[in-house]
């Protein structure tokens, strides 16, 4: 099994100083390489002088996430790859137990680690914690994180579990399945790009799991924070794209329906917030996602499309009605 971990970069030296050491000493079982998005900083020159031993692809442009790796991933041949943030520091054997799932269950195509919080690692961290899942109108929640209420880590997802989507911040995928789901979506640019593969895995029938003998720990919001507009705008805008491109027909359009509706009310509370941008945010999303319409529908797969898709009916009546905190409150494992 020939494993690469891929590191994608922009203008991120001081993460690459900070964070690449820990990788290259705990990844011996694996080739190393970092794909820079075109930086404008010295963190192609600090590559080539300090770790002449690390894979080195540069992109001509920055394409964002999607293309970045889209770009870079067709010059590394491995049979499995990696794909990490340059802001997170692995764990001593963090790659024994991916490895072990994969040999064990041939019909996973993706894996994700546990993701811990780098500054409080008792805690989950926001992008992934124990492995992503929807509720029935497309909104994304984890196993230990549900919007901003992080759990603690106390072992309760110490195990292995098949879940929706995988995390971009630290995600193993099959090659061959990575090339033949034509990589990620481009039109997304950044956020939410791994939900659309992993569902679009899972409607071609593979599995997607989450293995918690192996821990990472990210610090999170190192290109854009949790909290700032532009991440809000992609989010949601991002949730909608996925519907349309992953549900038939009959669904998805009453779904949008209905997002129309709930992310008003998320509008309204961010003006109440005094968050003004992140309400100009999610109208963005939405005239963006009605003026592309049309160019989603037509990439919509004819294949057979995975109709029990979500793990609850509303995660949004759950978490801000009825005040739910907990995955294993929310849904029986």
């Amino acid at each position: 099994m020939k494993l690469a971990v891929v590191i994608l970069n922009w203008n991120g030296k001081s993460l690459l100083e900070r964070f690449l050491p820990s990788v290259v000493e705990h990844s011996k079982e694996a080739s190393i390489y970092v794909v820079d998005n075109n930086s404008t900083d010295d963190s192609v020159r600090f590559l080539q002088q300090s770790y002449p031993e690390i894979g080195l692809v540069v992109n001509t442009s920055n394409g964002g996430f999607a293309k970045g790796y889209n770009d870079g991933l067709k010059h590394i041949d491995a049979d499995i790859f990696c794909l990490l943030n340059s802001d997170v520091e692995v764990s001593p054997n963090w790659l024994q137990p991916i490895i072990k799932a994969f040999q064990n269950n041939s019909d996973a195509a993706i894996i994700q680690p546990k993701i811990l919080d780098l500054k409080r690692p008792e805690y989950f961290e926001y992008a992934g914690a124990a492995g992503g899942f929807i509720d029935r109108l497309g909104y994304p929640f984890c196993r230990g994180r549900i919007f901003q209420a992080l759990e603690k880590d106390e072992g309760q997802y110490n195990d292995i579990k098949e879940v929706f989507w995988a995390t971009g911040a630290c995600m193993f995928i099959k090659s061959d399945v990575f090339k033949a789901l034509d990589g990620f979506d481009e039109d997304y640019f950044a956020h939410q790009e791994e939900i659309d593969l992993c569902w679009r895995a899972k409607n071609r029938g593979h599995k997607v799991l989450y293995v918690g003998e192996s821990s990472v720990f990210h610090l999170g919001g190192s290109t854009l924070k949790n909290m700032d507009p532009k991440k809000t705008y992609l989010n949601f805008r991002n949730s909608l794209y996925s519907i349309t491109k992953n549900l038939p027909g009959k669904v998805a359009l009453p779904i949008v329906g209905s997002r129309l509706l709930l992310d008003g009310i998320a509008g309204l509370r961010f003006i109440l917030q005094f968050k003004f941008g992140h309400c100009l945010a999610i109208i963005r999303a939405h005239l963006s996602f009605y003026s592309n319409f049309r160019k989603l529908y037509r990439k919509r797969e004819k294949a057979n499309f995975l109709l029990k898709y979500y793990s609850t009916t509303s995660i949004v009546w759950s978490h801000f009605v009825h005040q739910v905190k907990r995955f294993n409150i929310l849904v029986k494992d």
